[in-house]
């Protein structure tokens, strides 16, 4: 692969929503190697969903908390080894941090590349990735109180498949 051609890379931690429209409009703007752009939207969820031990274990609010600087130089950290496997044109992330409710987006990762493989592969790269490796810490407030949320190994298996041991063990 070779990286001659800008690469237009946005990193931002916030507290503010995102508009997921005008996020990849701005990732594919102006760049006629385009050809495919892939995105993935997460939003905060009662991860306990109906199989809460009781109703007061419902996930009311998640808080998240960043080391600013750090945090985004592990993301572009992330960004430059998905470059350097992938064959993409441009990558956005957007993680939010604070106080977030049920159903609240809470981070975007879009990449664009010339062919939809390398993105979607790239897109799942960074995500894994990110799940596992970037210095956020997330407590969920439940009725119960508030409660860190631990890595979880499907998370490690997922960045294993790429190769890379989590460091989370």
């Amino acid at each position: 692969m070779t990286h001659d051609a800008p690469f237009p890379v946005h990193i931002a931690i916030q507290t503010a929503d995102f508009d997921v429209s005008a996020e990849l409009a701005a990732l594919r703007a102006q760049d006629p190697r385009v050809g495919a752009v892939c995105c993935f939207v997460g939003t905060v969820r009662d991860r306990h969903g109906t199989s809460a031990p009781a109703p007061d274990a419902a996930v009311a609010s998640l808080e998240l908390e960043h080391y600013p600087g750090m945090t985004e130089k592990a993301i572009a950290a992330m960004v430059d080894a998905a470059r350097q496997r992938f064959d993409i044109l441009g990558a956005r992330i957007i993680h939010r941090v604070g106080l977030l409710a049920p159903l609240e987006q809470i981070v975007l990762v879009a990449v664009s590349s010339a062919h939809r493989g390398e993105s979607f592969q790239a897109c799942e790269f960074l995500m894994d990735y990110l799940k596992t490796q970037a210095p956020f810490w997330k407590k969920e407030q439940t009725a119960q109180g508030a409660q860190w949320v631990d890595a979880r190994v499907s998370d490690d298996a997922a960045l294993a498949r790429w190769g890379i041991a989590a460091r989370n063990a």
